[in-house]
């Protein structure tokens, strides 16, 4: 694919999720959009998660690390000025999410740094079987979005803390535990390189010997700022809403984590909010919509999920998975 670089220049995040919006929603380039970006201590909580029950919110207060929700599925991700962030957008016909052709440009220019990495097959990237890259993928408008995290040399403590909503459970034992599922690239190169080393090699073979370059123009810029302040950085847009529920049901797939939090009257869904860690071209506002006044009854589920169009809307989970999520 054909590439046109952009320099963010800023380690704000909520600057950097509203410039990925605004070349993808708002300005459109010719080509395909590369962005390689850091920012300052951050958790990035996915689109449908519930974000109280995936951080340690008064650890992330007294540090200072910021909250925001990204556009895409996934898990929370720990980011740092240790971290790198990158960014294709591409427009694209509707189709399923697929990360292969994302992730091989990233893979091929590690190898070339002499760091053998590889795909896990759902949105990790592995060096020896341990984690330092998680990807994320939504469609908006008539693009598609890939992002993902690549831990350079982050602060591995500092993630653990930051994640684990029980503060009590923050031992050196779980630090260890992490220690041993993930790594920074760092470790693994066969000499040392600073972290801009390591972006300015990382563009260069990503771009594959094209110099194509945007530059953020001072209008350009004033719509993104105000992009961040609207759509990243409010309350509402982080926290969401929570609705009274009688009903908690979680299911556990190969695409990822779903739980349903639904209000059920008179044998009728009232109301209903779904969190996970799932990845899906649909808005959650959608998949619960699909089953407002539904009867709550297996058969009747699905028939809603289905009718809505959400079988192949989930990455990796069907609409009868689904259905037996959220009843019994």
């Amino acid at each position: 694919m054909s590439m046109i670089y952009i320099e963010t220049g800023s380690t704000d995040v909520y600057y950097n999720f509203a410039l990925e919006y605004y070349f993808t929603l708002e300005k459109r380039l010719p080509d395909t959009v590369f962005l390689f970006w850091r920012t300052t201590p951050t958790l990035m909580v996915g689109k449908y998660q519930n974000v109280l029950e995936e951080i340690n919110k008064p650890y992330a207060d007294a540090h200072g690390i910021h909250l925001v929700r990204r556009m895409s599925g996934g898990g929370t991700i720990y980011t740092d000025m240790g971290g790198w962030q990158f960014t294709f957008i591409q427009h694209k016909e509707a189709g399923e999410i697929e990360f292969g052709q994302y992730i091989a440009p990233v893979i091929g220019a590690l190898g070339e740094m002499g760091v053998s990495a590889d795909f896990n097959g759902r949105n990790d990237l592995t060096i020896d079987g341990k984690k330092f890259s998680g990807n994320a993928q939504y469609r908006l408008g008539d693009c598609i979005v890939h992002h993902g995290s690549l831990l350079f040399d982050t602060d591995i403590a500092q993630m653990v803390a930051s994640t684990t909503v029980d503060s009590y459970k923050i031992t050196s034992k779980s630090i260890k535990s992490v220690r041993d599922r993930v790594t920074n690239i760092s470790e693994h190169l066969p000499g040392p390189m600073d972290a801009e080393t390591f972006k300015e090699t990382m563009v260069r073979h990503i771009m594959n010997g094209s110099t194509a370059t945007y530059t953020v123009t001072p209008e350009d810029d004033a719509r993104i700022r105000e992009i961040a302040r609207e759509q990243f950085q409010s309350w509402e847009r982080i926290f969401g809403r929570s609705p009274k529920f009688t009903i908690d049901r979680t299911g556990r797939f190969a695409g990822g984590k779903v739980q349903f939090k639904l209000d059920v009257q008179k044998g009728l869904i009232r109301d209903a909010a779904v969190y996970g860690d799932f990845f899906s071209t649909l808005d959650a506002g959608t998949l619960c919509a699909a089953l407002l006044g539904c009867p709550y009854e297996r058969g009747a589920v699905l028939e809603a999920l289905q009718s809505h169009g959400i079988d192949g809307a989930v990455y990796r989970i069907s609409a009868e998975e689904l259905a037996s999520v959220v009843v019994d």
